[in-house]
């Protein structure tokens, strides 16, 4: 199933916005940064990324829906593969 772009933009953007907490986590490393600090940035970065997959798979199921699309057996356990690895 390919997703058109115009859905997946706030998608890109909150991917984009994980990659920048993921940089200032890397420098907070190098930098020598408070531990408890660096935890809660890595936190932000993890639930930023899980939110991107979830928001991910909800635009592809919204499209099979809105495209009338029927999903055969394989494409729906596929689809179920995806979902539930992001748990």
């Amino acid at each position: 199933m390919q997703l058109e772009a115009t859905a997946t933009k706030p998608v890109v953007t909150r991917m984009k916005r994980a990659h920048g907490h993921l940089a200032r986590v890397i420098r907070m490393l190098e930098e020598g940064a408070d531990c408890e600090d660096v935890l809660t940035q890595l936190a932000a970065v993890n639930k930023a990324l899980s939110r991107a997959g979830f928001a991910l798979v909800a635009t592809g199921m919204e499209q099979c829906l809105l495209d009338g699309s029927d999903l055969d057996g394989a494409q729906r356990a596929r689809m179920e593969k995806l979902f539930l690895s992001l748990a």
